[in-house]
Order: C-alpha cells, then structure tokens, then sequence
C-alpha cells in the first residue's frame, strides 16, 4: 500500500458487514497506474439525524453511563482509532472512508436539549467526544460541539470533554463558564512529543507543542485539564510516557490517564499496513511487544483487560504511570462533577430563540 499525503490509512480495507471482496486488477490499460496517481481523497461533509444523541453503555471500564459525539468519522485520520470499526455498519470502511466520509449531526444540540428536557431525566457527566474528536477540522466551520455545550451550560449539566485538538480553546468562554460551577472537565490527548512522529500517526491532529498550549490555555482560563497518553503502543512511543506526563504538568494539567493501544476489528490490518509503510524497521518489534501485553494476540476486547492490558510488561507500564504522576502531582483526586446543579430551563425554543 502507499501512503497518501495529510491521511493515516493507506488503503479501505473489506467491510466486514459486506461479503464482497475487491481487489485491484491491471486491465491492460494501465487503470492501476492512473488510480496511483490520483489526487488525495476529499473530505465530504454528511448530515445525520437522528431522535436521540446521547449514547448509553454499561462498560465497567470507562467512568461514564452516557455520551454524545457530534461527528461520525474523524478527519484527524488517527491511523490507531478504535472508532473506525463503527462506519462499516454505515457500508464505508474502516480506512481512508473513516477519515473522508463524516457524518455530522448538525441538530445535536436540538436533540440533546430535548432529552435532558425529559420528566425524570437524572443528570450525571456525560462524555463529549469518546468515539471521534468533537473539534475536528469541521467543528470550525459547523459549530455543533460549541451549541452543544451552549445547551449543557444552560442546563447546568456536567460534561466531560476529550479532544487533540487546539481548537477547544475556541469555547474557553463556555467552559469557563462552566468549570465555575463545577460542571466541566478536559481531557487532553498527547500521544507523543516528536512532531515527525504525530504527523505520520496523526496527520490531520493539531502538533503536540499545539496541544500542550491548549492545557496551558484552559488551566489558565480555570478549566480543569487532565492529559491523556493515549494510546501507549510499545516500542513506538511508550518511552515517551515521563517525558509527556513532565510536559504536561508544566503546562497547567492537574490529573492523567492512559490507555493501551486498541486494535479491533480491521484496525489491525490498517495498524500493521501502517508500520510497514512508516516504520518497517520496528513492525516486528511493536506487533511481538503488543501481543505480549494482549495475551499472545493483538486485540483483546475483555472488560478488565481492554484499556491496560495483562502481565509483567502491562504491571511496569501502569507502575511507570502511577511513579511519574507521584512525583509530578498528577495523582491527587479532583472533586467530582457537579450534578446538583442540574436545572430545565422553561420551553425548549427559548434556548435556540
């Protein structure tokens, strides 16, 4: 496969729902050589609607019940998103289809207003921007993540947000708004320091020297801001771990995380193409050390398991995190959201008048 400028997939990989496979085929009239040719693919703006925007789930392994993410797909074309697996239930693949075909819910916030508007709605965090980032490159233009959080502040709702993006500066009137009231948390993804890395990895991502100035920017606003190294992928950038968690720090951020990398589904065939065409060098070494931390496999979907992975190399990693946070006061608790707070303001039309 080749790679394609300002995009993390080379190829579109079979569509697992589909059980038709196609594959390139010279026809004598050099077809082949005029699709290497082809310009990069465009990004195509797709609207979705939907009745209801909030997402429910029960997994023991996040530290929420409930999200909402404005955007299907992700134009940051993050090479390692575990959300790519998701357009193939649409008939678009996981691969340059993810990063070029995003869906956005343009009425998110008319939505989201009329559910926490409910008779016995009961208010906790609510995760913007779990699946795909909300400050993609579209939101500058459509603004839905900004009209939903506008919603979220009226109703005094808690929120949790995580992004790479600098973007998120954009709405540091909303959050500040809200981190004054308790009701707002940012999550920040820095995956690496090495910009030659990022950019390769993360092609459409703001850089991290970008990404640290917007922990900075929110901490100085009084935004409470936590970095997440995220994710960990062994011998690639895991020795990076202290290094970002110092950067962070210095930056402003009060808390951290971090999570293994997640290969399912064709993430995996997608993820390894990837090594071979940016990293060949250090493919063997990285695909041996992941199967190591997920039980001789590259993906492992277990609850428990999934975020950290298991064993001796998986108890260091954790132990390595829990050390650098000690030592940087990334460890204290921060108080939980607020949700006594919560309020319905009167007819939903007056929120959008």
């Amino acid at each position: 496969m080749r790679a394609r400028k300002g995009r993390g997939a080379g190829f579109d990989p079979v569509n697992r729902y589909d059980g038709r496979a196609v594959e390139p085929f010279d026809d004598g009239w050099g077809s082949l050589a005029e699709r290497a040719a082809d310009p990069p693919p465009a990004t195509e703006i797709l609207p979705e609607r939907a009745k209801r925007v909030i997402t429910r789930n029960r997994s023991p392994d996040v530290p929420f019940d409930r999200s909402l993410n404005p955007y299907r797909g992700c134009e940051h074309g993050c090479i390692y998103c575990y959300a790519r697996p998701g357009h193939e239930r649409y008939g678009l693949s996981a691969g340059l289809d993810f990063e070029t075909r995003i869906f956005a819910k343009h009425d998110a916030a008319e939505r989201l207003a009329a559910e926490l508007s409910r008779p016995g709605y009961r208010p906790a965090p609510l995760a913007l921007g779990a699946d795909t980032d909300p400050y993609q490159p579209a939101e500058r233009r459509l603004g839905i993540t900004r009209r939903v959080l506008e919603v979220l502040r009226d109703f005094r709702h808690p929120v949790t947000v995580t992004t790479k993006s600098a973007g998120v500066l954009r709405d540091v009137d909303i959050l500040a708004d809200m981190a004054r009231e308790g009701l707002v948390r940012v999550n920040v993804s820095v995956t690496t320091l090495d910009p030659t890395l990022a950019r390769r990895m993360e092609p459409r991502a703001a850089a991290p020297h970008r990404r640290l100035a917007a922990i900075r920017g929110l901490a100085e606003a009084g935004i409470p801001v936590l970095v997440m190294v995220a994710p960990v992928i062994p011998a690639l950038n895991d020795h990076e771990m202290e290094a970002i968690l110092e950067a962070a720090a210095t930056a402003g951020a009060r808390g951290a995380g971090w999570i293994l990398l997640r290969l399912p589904g064709a993430v995996a065939d997608l993820f390894v193409d990837w090594l071979e065409r940016h990293v060949p060098a250090r493919r063997a070494r990285v695909l041996a050390r992941l199967a190591a931390l997920r039980g001789g496999r590259l993906s492992d979907a277990a609850f428990g398991r999934r975020m950290h992975g298991v064993g001796v190399e998986a108890e260091l990693l954790a132990r390595r995190f829990a050390l650098a946070c000690r030592r940087l006061g990334l460890d204290r608790p921060l108080p939980p959201l607020r949700t006594d707070r919560f309020r319905q303001p009167g007819p939903q039309g007056e929120l959008f008048a």
